[in-house]
């Protein structure tokens, strides 16, 4: 309800950045945990935060070790509910390190969560962002995957742990996910809280990211893959296509904080590729949508990569939510849009 207090970590990530404001849209009062009083800079400086977001309730709490054992039973008190977002990515682990920089923290701080959110007695839900690969076969990350005769996966769907050695960063990320789902499933099975779990299940997420200040920050996070594509870029690995909207996983999550939400159940977020997009599609979209930056040549249509699919049903979360997803049209504009605005600003229309 508004005003109820809501903890949010991961608040100066893409979705986490979007999660904090509509938070605060709705009338929550926000505290934000941070590793550090610049990162709280960030968020307050940020131009998106509109005056009426600036006057709300927000504030900060610094946890600089999310693995430290009681690392958030300060950041908890009075809190109502809790979101958490902040997981390590698959770009942000030494290559030889993947259990020390991803598959620990991800788990650990996850269940650090849990922990601090079972000592506080104020504590009601958690929602913990999850992916779309902590339940997606193994088998389906490979273009000659089942995926014309595979069962489609939905938010019940679940996958066993798996151990490295990793053969590259997206299999450790994979593996985090579905360790930390795993273990705060089992977590709550075992220690039976007086508070219930929503895991949140998006799959790539694409949209506007108003923590993008400058064209360098388009190559970091899921929003590459369409500007890389939009500026002609050529891959010949095929990417899988499951995306979704950041504002539709920003809302699931806060709309997952209404207790006439029933609780410990996942949601899968995702508008798929199983209508026929592709990842090629970008280019036809960029030409139809912003004729004069590709006259301009600031924009190509020449971008290509193959696409294979695997079957998702999120039909429950549309339907529990009342909403339909954005389509994948939506989601490039929104991030080159994004992009044609940071560059005129940047480069001044040269």
């Amino acid at each position: 309800m508004a005003g109820d207090l809501v903890l949010i970590t991961g608040a100066t990530g893409h979705l986490g950045f979007r999660v904090l404001r509509y938070a605060l849209e709705q009338g929550y009062t926000v505290r934000a945990a941070v590793r550090s009083e610049a990162k709280a800079e960030t968020i307050r400086s940020n131009k998106a935060l509109t005056s009426k977001e600036r006057a709300s309730s927000l504030s900060f709490t610094i946890v600089p070790d999310i693995l430290a054992p009681g690392a958030y039973d300060d950041a908890v008190k009075d809190v109502k509910y809790i979101i958490h977002v902040a997981s390590p990515l698959s770009s942000s682990a030494p290559d030889d390190d993947y259990e020390t920089h991803m598959i620990q923290p991800a788990v650990q701080g996850t269940l650090n969560i849990l922990e601090a959110a079972k000592k506080s007695p104020s504590v009601k839900r958690v929602v913990i962002t999850s992916s779309v690969v902590a339940i997606t076969p193994l088998g389906a990350f490979s273009p000659d995957n089942n995926a014309s005769t595979a069962t489609p996966v939905t938010s019940t769907s679940r996958v066993e742990d798996f151990s490295g050695p990793f053969p590259h960063p997206l299999a450790a990320y994979i593996a985090s996910k579905i360790a930390a789902l795993n273990r705060a499933e089992k977590w709550m099975a075992e220690h039976k809280p007086p508070l219930d779990l929503i895991h949140i299940h998006p799959s790539y997420i694409e949209g506007r990211n108003d923590l993008a200040e400058k064209l360098e920050d388009f190559q970091s996070g899921t929003n590459r893959f369409i500007v890389n594509l939009a500026l002609g870029e050529k891959l010949s690995s095929p990417n899988v296509l499951t995306t979704n909207h950041v504002d539709d996983s920003a809302y699931v999550h806060v709309a997952s904080l209404d207790p006439k939400i029933a609780g410990n159940q996942s949601f899968l977020v995702t508008s798929s590729g199983q209508d026929g997009v592709k990842w090629n599609d970008v280019g036809e979209i960029v030409k139809r949508r912003f004729p004069e930056a590709v006259e301009k040549g600031v924009l190509s249509t020449g971008g290509e990569q193959g696409t294979y699919y695997y079957p998702y049903d999120a039909r429950k979360t549309e339907e529990t939510f009342g909403i339909k997803f954005k389509g994948f049209e939506e989601q490039v504009v929104s991030v080159v849009g994004h992009y044609l605005e940071v560059y005129e600003r940047e480069k001044g229309g040269k």
